[in-house]
């Protein structure tokens, strides 16, 4: 007949396992209801780019902060010379920064990649340091990449 008495031993072990387990359900419930959230889209990909901005719009509209970061090959998403193929996640922008959302631009890929301030669609702002600062860097923001 086997033993199943539990030696002290494996009594910590389970219970150490078991604390562990309820610190980590109790931490997912601090995670604000209302904290930032940060979109970095790389990509030019039309189906990238849309789960992109739906995501965050849908954050947007549960009321977190929204940020979305066009970069790399995400920078043609914004650009006016590009409207045809990116029409309907332009138009997608454009509502969400009406409704408050911040879209930042890479400079240093709009350079690369051959693109003016003047090719941006209208609310699109150029990212510079003090731009993250508020946005990036703000207390509790979450990140996600495209």
């Amino acid at each position: 007949m086997e033993n199943t008495k539990l030696s002290p031993r494996r009594i910590c072990q389970i219970w150490f396992m078991a604390t562990v387990f309820m610190v980590s359900l109790m931490a997912q419930g601090f995670a604000g209801s209302s904290d930032p959230l940060f979109v970095n889209l790389t990509s030019d990909d039309l189906q990238r780019a849309t789960m992109a901005i739906t995501f965050g719009k849908n954050q947007l509209e549960r009321g977190h902060a929204l940020t979305i970061f066009l970069n790399d090959r995400g920078v043609f998403v914004g650009s006016k010379t590009q409207a045809a193929k990116f029409g309907a996640q332009q138009k997608a922008l454009s509502e969400i920064m009406s409704k408050g959302a911040t879209v930042l631009i890479c400079p240093m890929c709009m350079q690369h990649y051959g693109l003016k301030e003047s090719d941006l669609m209208p609310g699109l702002k150029v990212g510079k340091p003090e731009l993250f600062d508020e946005t990036l860097f703000k207390d509790n923001t979450r990140t996600l990449t495209w």
